[in-house]
């Protein structure tokens, strides 16, 4: 499994590479688009993207990523976030002046910054280019917000450990592949997640009860929704595509029955992926 060539966003010691590691062999890219790009051209084998944080929400780029792309969810990971700060040998919180990283990161930290207002966020493309930035410059008065793992490839020491608001910061990821050339994932599976998930997309004409008929579909089949979001579809002002989790595979007949039965009135239907999650 090792030799498989992952894509993932950012540089090595990103929490996305963290991701990569339990799927194989990590290769980095610079933004999400070459990413995906990355799978459709055969570059890689697979990528993992970020897709939702237990803390900011869903990455909606990924969505419409997805959409747009010849790709198929072949797995989730959760990888806990927990930001350390980070700085060059003999750095010290009290003598520095500005603190790197992902305006993510740099938001999740507002308890932090409000007990040391002498540091300055600064905006960093990435949580592990910000501490490859502060490595590079050797700069004692900047400091980095990244993991621990980004501390140790660009050699700079731990000011402080878990530094987020909220203790409970996990990040979700997709491994994703080619839809027509992907290969089953074998994957060790976490002792809780027997069951399969199955995410899809859909778009509804724009009529009374659309949605609630949507969503019988699944209900009148005892199908467990895990999760459903609304966003603006691109190709209309003021109508909506509907991203839904459930918990299934796209083969089980009752699975198959459902997704029929909402092709029948829904403008687009489109299945993303069925999968399980690799463990840790």
């Amino acid at each position: 499994m090792t030799n498989l060539m992952t894509a993932y966003q950012g540089e090595p010691g990103a929490y996305s590479e963290i991701a990569a590691l339990r799927v194989g062999e990590p290769k980095p890219y610079e933004s999400f688009e070459e990413v995906f790009a990355a799978v459709e051209h055969g570059k890689v084998e697979y990528a993992v993207i970020p897709i939702e944080n237990s803390l900011g929400g869903s990455i909606h780029q990924n969505y419409d990523l997805l959409l747009q792309h010849p790709v198929t969810i072949v797995a989730e990971t959760f990888v806990k976030v927990e930001h350390c700060l980070l700085g060059i040998h003999h750095a010290t919180i009290g003598g520095a002046l500005k603190v790197l990283s992902h305006p993510q990161a740099l938001a999740q930290c507002r308890n932090f910054f409000a007990t040391h207002r002498h540091l300055k966020p600064e905006v960093a493309y990435d949580t592990a280019g910000s501490a490859k930035i502060v490595a590079a410059e050797k700069d004692p008065t900047k400091l980095a917000i990244a993991s621990k793992r980004a501390g140790e490839l660009y050699g700079l020491e731990i000011l402080q450990e878990k530094l987020a608001d909220e203790e409970w910061n996990i990040t979700r990821f997709f491994c994703i592949a080619h839809s027509e050339k992907s290969k089953p994932l074998r994957f060790k599976t976490q002792p809780d997640s027997a069951q399969h998930k199955t995410s899809i997309a859909f778009t509804l004409p724009n009529v009374q009860g659309s949605l609630f008929k949507a969503l019988a579909t699944f209900a009148i089949r005892d199908i467990d929704l895990a999760k459903i979001e609304s966003r603006p579809f691109r190709e209309k002002a003021f109508e909506y595509l509907f991203y839904v989790d459930f918990i299934g595979h796209q083969d089980e007949q009752n699975i198959h029955n459902a997704l029929s039965h909402l092709k029948e009135f829904a403008t687009m239907v489109k299945v993303l992926g069925s999968y399980g999650v690799v463990a840790a």
